[in-house]
């Protein structure tokens, strides 16, 4: 099913922001994050962002280079759970996802089973009548809505893709995002401009990465740092199972 891989690139979107700021720089010991140089607070913010167990990943706009710009809302923990959904916008489509230990549920709308499934889509939505989609989560046909739940392959694409190099990083005035003190960090590269807002205290996470320039205008909220990600199912009776509108599928290893 086309709508399979819209968790992964989800994924991607904000994992894509991310790498674009952090540098690879060695960080120092002064708690003093805001008298550091810009590359050691990029630094220290993506090295906070890998030590997370869970959080939540806000995501909107447009990443530039054919990209149609798209929403993310994601709770999403290290044990492969997370909670939330994916907005294409432009009236592509909406899909709910929920996966709880060995189960995933999906819910596409109208607009999802139009634009991403042309070609038998109508079919699926009157079997699922506003239901879940629900299957296992080592079914071949979720693994990529399995990996995109997991934050261990987000932190991965962001740890196995940092550059130290490239680009120019520069420190600017501290301000308050979302009622938090931030100290934001700029990094131009290939035209375009990346900033992280990263909190003066606690563990520096980043709050918000915005992109900009070249075609992009996005931005990627973080949260709920290490909080439980909501372990709410759908009943028996508001999901159908995968087998019944896709058939039996490939064997599960």
């Amino acid at each position: 099913m086309t709508g399979q891989r819209i968790a992964t690139r989800a994924a991607a979107f904000a994992a894509v922001a991310v790498l674009a700021v952090t540098g690879g720089a060695v960080a120092q010991a002064d708690d003093d994050i805001e008298s550091l140089p810009a590359e050691q607070i990029a630094d220290r913010s993506r090295d906070a962002l890998l030590d997370v167990g869970s959080l939540r990943l806000r995501a909107q706009g447009d990443l530039g280079k054919g990209r149609s710009p798209m929403t993310v809302d994601l709770s999403l923990d290290r044990g492969g759970n997370c909670a939330g959904g994916v907005d294409l916008g432009e009236g592509k489509g909406k899909v709910e996802i929920i996966k709880h230990g060995d189960s995933v549920w999906v819910k596409p709308d109208a607009d999802f089973w139009e634009n991403q499934v042309p070609v038998g889509g109508s079919a699926f939505e009157s079997v699922l009548a506003g239901r879940y989609l629900k299957g296992s989560a080592s079914d071949p046909r979720l693994r990529p809505v399995v990996d995109a739940c997991d934050l261990d392959t987000f932190q991965k694409l962001v740890s196995d893709n940092a550059d130290s190099n490239a680009g120019t990083f520069t420190k600017g005035k501290v301000t308050t995002v979302d009622g938090v003190r931030t100290v934001p960090v700029t990094r131009t590269l290939h035209g375009q401009e990346l900033t992280a807002y990263v909190d003066t205290g606690g563990e520096h996470r980043p709050v918000r990465i915005t992109v900009r320039g070249d075609g992009a205008d996005a931005a990627v909220g973080f949260s709920a740092f290490d909080e439980p990600v909501p372990t709410a199912t759908p009943s028996a009776d508001d999901t159908v199972d995968v087998s019944a509108v896709l058939g039996r599928g490939p064997a599960q290893s």
